[in-house]
Formats: structure tokens, C-alpha cells, sequence
């Protein structure tokens, strides 16, 4: 296993990134360079705000808040015991502390270093590693389960590449669980308020939501993908899909998360979680 070294007293990076928002190409270098730093910049913002919401060692798959102890999409929490579990995307790694708590031996993968200090900053007794999710540090066969909580997937150009990658590490089998905005989203303004419920653009259009500096380099970049492109790009992975999950907006949450809320959520999907199995 190559893991890389992280140290909690290594001060981030706070220098502010001017961005313009555009709908342009971006390619697989250019998504993981700007994407590594935007999270690197960025991760104490998000731990303060969301940090609670996600708790430290809760499993949470998305902004609406459904929970793995209640949606056992990896299984029966009895089941996880002694199982190896992949976590990718994993931020502050509070799945991974859950997994723990379940007896799995979870590994908690982030391309941003900072989000990984965090890991740190909370604890637990699992390895980090700093890796890209197109290019695994792991011999193959290595897990029994994958988890991503949005992570990685939506971020990356080519999620083919990354789903076979996760596909090599598992063991026959094994099975990956992974959460996404639901593409849906695409097509509305991405607002939590009554402006955030009509049609702005076309669902069809692939086309990647780029932020970039002054000099045209994108410093942040989101890649949409219809449903029929998830689950082709599943299948082209060769994992079998075996359910997709899209969590009803709960009635006790009554938070907002960027375009995330109680009035969008009530009217359409948020987020959608594929369930894989490698055979």
C-alpha cells in the first residue's frame, strides 16, 4: 500500500481563488488538478459547515440525510465485521469511523491532503492515503466493499476509468456503493429557494461546470452525467447494478445545503446512490 504521509500542523492553504463560472470541456489532468486544490483550500470551510450535520463517526450518504445504520446499502452492519472496506472520497473519513465501529477494516482515500488533516485532526485507527481515484494504490483484490459518499465521482472526467479501477481492487463479489447528485439537478439553478424549481437548462447537456481564474485554469470542476450514463458507465466498468436508491427529503431535516432543502427536496430527488456488485 502506498500511503503518503499526512501532518495535522501543516497550515492550509487560505489564498483566495477569483473564479469565473462557465460551461466548458475539461479533461481528466485538468479536473484532478483543479479539483485536488479547490478541496485543499477549501476543507476547513466545509468541515465548519458541515461538519455536525455529518458528525464524526456517522455514515451519511448525502444531504438528505439517510443514513447507512437505517439503509444497510453495504449490508447488514453484523455483516461488516472483518470485511475490508474502501472508502474513497472520503474527506474527514467519518464513514470510515463508522465502519470501525461495525469491526470493518476500512481505508479512507481523499485526493485533497487538507480534508485528510481533518481525518487526522478527529482520529481513528485506519490508514489514510492520499491518491487520485482514477489511479489506485492498491493491489487488486484487495477489498471486500467500496463505499463514496459523494466523492470523487462527481468531480471526475472519465468515471469509467475510476469504477474500473474500483472494480480491480474488489474482490469477486464485492460490492460498491456510491452517492451523486442526482442528474436531475442539472437542469434546474442550483438554489435552495423557489428560483432553485424551474427548468433552466438542458438536462442533455454534458457539458462540465468549470470555475476558473483569471487566466482561464479551472480551480473547480463538476462533470454531469445522465442516469442512462451512470448506469452504462457502470456496466462498461463491468460491475452489475443491482439497485439505485433516490432518498425521500425526511421530515425532521430541516437544513439547507447549498441547492439541498426541505422545499426542493420534497418535490425532487436530490441525490441518488448506485448499488454495484462485482461478480
Amino acid at each position: 500500500m502506498i500511503q503518503e504521509p499526512v501532518s495535522p500542523d501543516i497550515a492550509s492553504d487560505a489564498a483566495s481563488v477569483e473564479a469565473e463560472a462557465t460551461r466548458r470541456d475539461a479533461g481528466v489532468a485538468e479536473s484532478s488538478r483543479a479539483n485536488r486544490g479547490w478541496w485543499d483550500r477549501n476543507a476547513d470551510e466545509y468541515q465548519i459547515e458541515h461538519g455536525t450535520f455529518l458528525g464524526d463517526d456517522r455514515f451519511v450518504w448525502g444531504p438528505e440525510g439517510l443514513d447507512e445504520v437505517e439503509a444497510e446499502l453495504l449490508g447488514p452492519p453484523e455483516d461488516l465485521k472483518g470485511k475490508d472496506v474502501l472508502e474513497i472520497g472520503a474527506g474527514a473519513a467519518q464513514c470510515s469511523r463508522w465502519l470501525t465501529a461495525q469491526g470493518a477494516r476500512p481505508v479512507a482515500l481523499d485526493i485533497s491532503h487538507r480534508q485528510l488533516q481533518h481525518a487526522l485532526r478527529i482520529g481513528g485507527a485506519f490508514p489514510l492515503v492520499c491518491a487520485d481515484a482514477g489511479a489506485l494504490p492498491f493491489a487488486d483484490a484487495s477489498f471486500d466493499l467500496a463505499c463514496s459518499a459523494y466523492g470523487a465521482l462527481p468531480f471526475v472526467a472519465d468515471p469509467v476509468l475510476v469504477l474500473r479501477e474500483v472494480r480491480r481492487v474488489l474482490r469477486p463479489g464485492g460490492r460498491l456503493v456510491f452517492s451523486v447528485t442526482h442528474p436531475i439537478r442539472w437542469a434546474f439553478p442550483d438554489e435552495p429557494g423557489p428560483e432553485g424549481l424551474s427548468v433552466s437548462a438542458s438536462y442533455f447537456d454534458r457539458t462540465p461546470y468549470v470555475e476558473q481564474d483569471d487566466e482561464g485554469r479551472a480551480v473547480y470542476v463538476e462533470h454531469h452525467r445522465t442516469v442512462g450514463d451512470r448506469v452504462r458507465d457502470v456496466v462498461a466498468a463491468g460491475f452489475r447494478l443491482v439497485d439505485l436508491v433516490e432518498p425521500e427529503w425526511p421530515a425532521w431535516n430541516n437544513s439547507e445545503w447549498g441547492g439541498w432543502s426541505p422545499l426542493r427536496g420534497n418535490l425532487i430527488p436530490g441525490t441518488a446512490i448506485f448499488v454495484c456488485v462485482r461478480d
